[in-house]
């Protein structure tokens, strides 16, 4: 139902990103997903990997603040307005997504991974609305 993601915390300086990328590498973690945000003082990564706990342990070895967070993927039609119709659904019950990003898509489907201010409440609303859409959960087993 959820899909574990792991947030690392660098410094906003150059090689930081590569730094952690050679760290996963090395011990043989893939990253199947990234999203990077930075302000003026520290970049945060977000990454869904093929090891959460392994990653989360050699990133702190290496000496990088890691944070791991519950957050839920679905994949829907990849076709005009389907976003704004899971948007419809979670306004309807006043549910905020804190922040969202694209894992991958083809021609036919699109992905998206989201945190929630109820991550619960989405999950029931995607699998009790979101079907006859075309709207669906993705289990981590399957990104």
């Amino acid at each position: 139902m959820y899909v574990k993601q792991i947030s690392i915390f660098v410094e906003n300086r150059k090689g930081r990103l590569e730094d952690v990328c050679t760290c996963l590498d090395e011990n043989g973690i893939n990253i199947k997903s990234i999203i990077l945000a930075d302000t003026n003082e520290y970049g945060l990564i977000r990454m869904i990997v093929s090891d959460v706990d392994k990653a989360k342990l050699v990133l702190k070895e290496a000496g990088f603040s890691t944070i791991i967070t519950n957050v839920v993927a679905i994949k829907f039609p990849h076709t005009k307005g389907m976003l704004k119709k899971l948007l419809e659904i979670f306004s309807e019950e006043e549910l905020n997504i804190e922040y969202m990003y694209g894992l991958s898509t083809t021609t036919e489907e699109a992905i998206i991974v989201f945190k929630t201010s109820d991550n619960e409440k989405a999950v029931n609303l995607i699998e009790n609305k979101g079907g006859e859409y075309g709207i669906a959960i993705i289990e981590e087993s399957n990104i």
